[in-house]
């Protein structure tokens, strides 16, 4: 018992230390200089771009907000624990940082401004718009979705001329359809909170994004999407340590 609980320790001590150098990074040149977007984890990134630093649902079980760069924009796509930490926001903020954040997430914590589903706003120089993000089929014991429809966003941020979509908690919905001209999608796929690998292949052809990362996956195998998307050809899937 005492070397597992070593070992534990270890593991969390490990997560709590890690630092931006220690995650994944892709670079993406935009017509106004390079997107650098960092993945720390589940439904958390971090995107820097023109000396701006943007993170997205911080949570301290997946980084040591501590060593991260300071946020000029934070946002958070719903309520839920795994992507609402006020500790982490406190850690990563300034005093001139902006909170973006949905009308029941500022019950939990004090933002600077509130986005409900098809509001639009500018925000550190960088457009954002938030969009639908919710659950049709997957529901609790109680017959409530795990994400009712009007509570959550998800996030168009345009950098540049690229436009990037963060789903949030969402499953495959109508209005996806609508989004135009998406370069990079971050999509959920984990059960029974999001979506199934059939489900992120149906979101993906609604809108055809540039580039699909699935996120915030859990144990759901990715090899299975990266099967059902080999024929689309518009669509380039990339697996990171997101889950």
């Amino acid at each position: 018992m005492k070397n597992l609980l070593g070992l534990i320790v270890v593991f969390v001590c490990g997560i709590l230390s890690l630092s931006a150098d220690d995650f994944e990074k892709d670079v993406f040149k935009t017509s106004e200089g390079n997107l650098e977007i960092t993945f720390i984890g589940h439904g958390t990134l971090m995107m820097e771009y023109k000396n701006k630093v943007v993170h997205i649902d911080p949570v301290s079980n997946y980084a040591d907000y501590s060593k991260l760069p300071k946020a000029d924009l934070v946002l958070i796509t719903h309520q839920h624990g795994d992507h609402l930490d006020p500790k982490a926001i406190d850690l990563i903020k300034k005093s001139d940082t902006e909170i973006v954040l949905t009308k029941i997430c500022s019950e939990k914590y004090e933002g600077t401004a509130i986005m409900k589903n098809g509001d639009k706003g500018e925000f550190v120089g960088l457009k954002v718009e938030a969009v639908p993000a919710y659950n049709i089929e997957h529901k609790r014991g109680d017959g409530n979705p795990f994400h009712p429809k009007g509570e959550g966003n998800g996030y168009v941020i345009t950098f540049g001329d690229k436009k990037i979509y963060v789903a949030g908690d969402t499953e495959n919905v109508p209005e996806m359809a609508d989004l135009k001209n998406i370069d990079i999608a971050f999509l959920p796929m984990n059960l029974p909170y999001t979506m199934t690998p059939e489900m992120v292949t149906a979101a993906a052809k609604s809108f055809s994004p540039k580039i699909l990362y699935p996120y915030h996956f859990g144990n759901t195998d990715t090899d299975l999407l990266l099967d059902l998307m080999k024929s689309t050809e518009t669509t380039e899937v990339r697996i990171r340590k997101l889950n």
